[in-house]
This record gives C-alpha cells, sequence and structure tokens, in this order.
C-alpha cells in the first residue's frame, strides 16, 4: 500500500456506512482523504477519526441532491487540491420506498439526483484535477437492485442501472485521460439505509419482511469488512478491470 502514500481520494456519502470506514481505510494507507456529505455530526465525527490518522484529510459538506452545492463543494476542492488519483461514488438514496404509481414525482426526481445525476455533475466539475497525466481510479456502489426490479424500488433500481452504465461510459471515454472506473454491489450491508428499509410500512413495501428476516438472522456484512474487500479494488484496478461490474461477495 506505500504507493498510496501521497494520493488524494475523495469519498462520498462519507459520514457513516460504508462510506466512513472506506474514509478510515484509505488515512491508514497514507492517503488524503475529500470527506464529502450532508452537513452531520457524524460527518464532523468521521472526519476528526479521519484527521487523527491522515491530518491533511478534510470535509466538504455537500448534499448531492442540490446543484448549487455541488458547485460549491467542488469549487472548494478545485481550491484546495492539483490532483485527485480516486473518487469511490458512494452517495445513495432508497427514498421513495414506494409503489411507482404513488411515488411523489419530487422524491423520485431527488432520487436520480442523488444517485447518478449528481455523480455525473460532481465528477464533470472535478474535471481539472482529474484529467493530467495522473492515473485516477473511480470506484461507484452499485446494487443488486441495479439487475433486479423490486417491487416499490423503481427510483433506485432506475437509478442504479443508470449508474452502472455511467461508470462503464466513464471507462471508455477515460481512456484518453489515464482514468479508469469500475462498479461494485456491496451486498446487504448492516447500515442506516437497511434501517430505513425495515421502517417501511408493509402497504408501501411488500416486501419488507424479507428485510427484516435479513436482520434478525445475521445475514447484514459489517461496513468495515465490505470495506476491507472493496479497498484492492479500489486502489488498485487495472487497466483491464475499467468498465466491469463486480459483487463484493466474490472479491
Amino acid at each position: 500500500m506505500g504507493d498510496l502514500q501521497g494520493q488524494t481520494y475523495l469519498v462520498t456519502g462519507a459520514s457513516k456506512g460504508i462510506g466512513r470506514e472506506v474514509c478510515l481505510a484509505l488515512a491508514r494507507a497514507g492517503v488524503r482523504v475529500v470527506l464529502l456529505a450532508r452537513n452531520s455530526s457524524e460527518l464532523e465525527q468521521t472526519t476528526a477519526n479521519v484527521q487523527a490518522i491522515a491530518p491533511d484529510s478534510y470535509a466538504t459538506p455537500c448534499d448531492l441532491g442540490v446543484p448549487a452545492a455541488i458547485e460549491e463543494a467542488a469549487q472548494t476542492i478545485l481550491a484546495s487540491e492539483d490532483a485527485i488519483h480516486g473518487i469511490v461514488h458512494n452517495a445513495g438514496d432508497i427514498h421513495p420506498i414506494k409503489p411507482l404509481f404513488a411515488a411523489d414525482a419530487e422524491d423520485w426526481a431527488r432520487s436520480m439526483m442523488v444517485n447518478v445525476v449528481g455523480v455525473q455533475h460532481l465528477t464533470q466539475a472535478l474535471a481539472p484535477v482529474l484529467q493530467g497525466e495522473h492515473r485516477v481510479r473511480v470506484t461507484t456502489i452499485s446494487s443488486g437492485a441495479a439487475l433486479r426490479p423490486l417491487a416499490s424500488w423503481s427510483a433506485y433500481c432506475t437509478a442504479k442501472a443508470g449508474l452502472d452504465m455511467w461508470t462503464r461510459c466513464l471507462a471508455e471515454e477515460g481512456r484518453e485521460h489515464n482514468i479508469t472506473a469500475v462498479s461494485v454491489a456491496p451486498g446487504i450491508v448492516d447500515t442506516a439505509m437497511q434501517t430505513t428499509i425495515r421502517s417501511a410500512s408493509e402497504e408501501d413495501f411488500p416486501l419488507r419482511a424479507n428485510f427484516v428476516g435479513y436482520h434478525e438472522d445475521g445475514q447484514l456484512s459489517d461496513p468495515e469488512d465490505v470495506a476491507a474487500a472493496l479497498f484492492p479494488l479500489m486502489t488498485a484496478h487495472t487497466l483491464e478491470q475499467s468498465g466491469q461490474r463486480f459483487d463484493v461477495r466474490d472479491l
């Protein structure tokens, strides 16, 4: 992991869950970490924990559902960095958990913003520190929902499928800029998103009992274990792997 010394990685959804553990793993490897998430006490605490390991790391509060917030965060990063060597697009939103015909249009649109449109916006805004002679590795956090339609998850399924294709497009176009991109499905992980899913009503989400069962049966993965499995892929995936989709359970 010595070759990561001096590199800078941006992690979205950095305040908790998989994002938090990825930030800590990167910091331990000598990486300068830029933590991006909505402003919260969790972001402050995670930033403090990361800075205790990698003091030059810092947080940039941002809501990926708000274009103006993305522009502001990007300008902060551009003013601080000459080059970014990796991005982990981890932020995601499961809302709305509603039948397709009952979902609020604004909630559906926000899901597209957070899960895929904001990813494009942020990455494009950071082009000056991504495009260059240095090597850049981009990892997007996918989901089994990208491949399988689930009742009441129409927004999330659609967005994650779009994110997978966005990753492939970046891999295709990034070649000339020494940028590679992979997507990886993390499995069912014990995060706040799973709590949200279990909190949905049976009326809104007919499969709720399944997810309650996953939790009760101990089938949820620990975020720290998932981050450890992800680490080699997000920091060392090859040109030949660029554009591929992985499942963390196969790593």
